[in-house]
């Protein structure tokens, strides 16, 4: 599977994945079935609806290996992530995603 060449800018990265106009918003899906997250497609979340989405078409889930292309495709996100934490939720949530225990489904695709 070829991925895109990311780079350390957000905006850049964002360009290379799907736009979602026609989804309304996704649900975060953990191993015992339990809705964990919602991300909207709305401003402020619309990024991320789409990195997450883009992920689990990817990689089938969003896997200890999406997570870590996840943190990539943030950029300079990930870095004030790092700094501030809790002020990223979505980055934050790839922090953790660390086995396979851990994987999320994405819903709503």
């Amino acid at each position: 599977m070829q991925l895109p060449n990311f780079s350390d800018k957000f905006s850049d990265n964002l360009s290379l994945l799907p736009v979602l106009d026609t989804v309304p918003a996704i649900e975060l899906i953990d191993q015992s079935g339990t809705s964990v997250a919602k991300i909207e497609n709305k401003p402020g979340q619309a990024g991320s609806l789409r990195v997450y989405a883009w992920l689990a078409q990817t990689l089938g889930a969003i896997t200890p290996e999406a997570a870590a292309l996840g943190v990539k495709i943030y950029a300079e996100h990930t870095q004030d992530a790092i700094a501030n934490p809790g002020k990223h939720p979505n980055i934050d949530r790839l922090f953790n995603i660390k086995t396979a225990e851990q994987t999320l489904q994405v819903k709503g695709l």
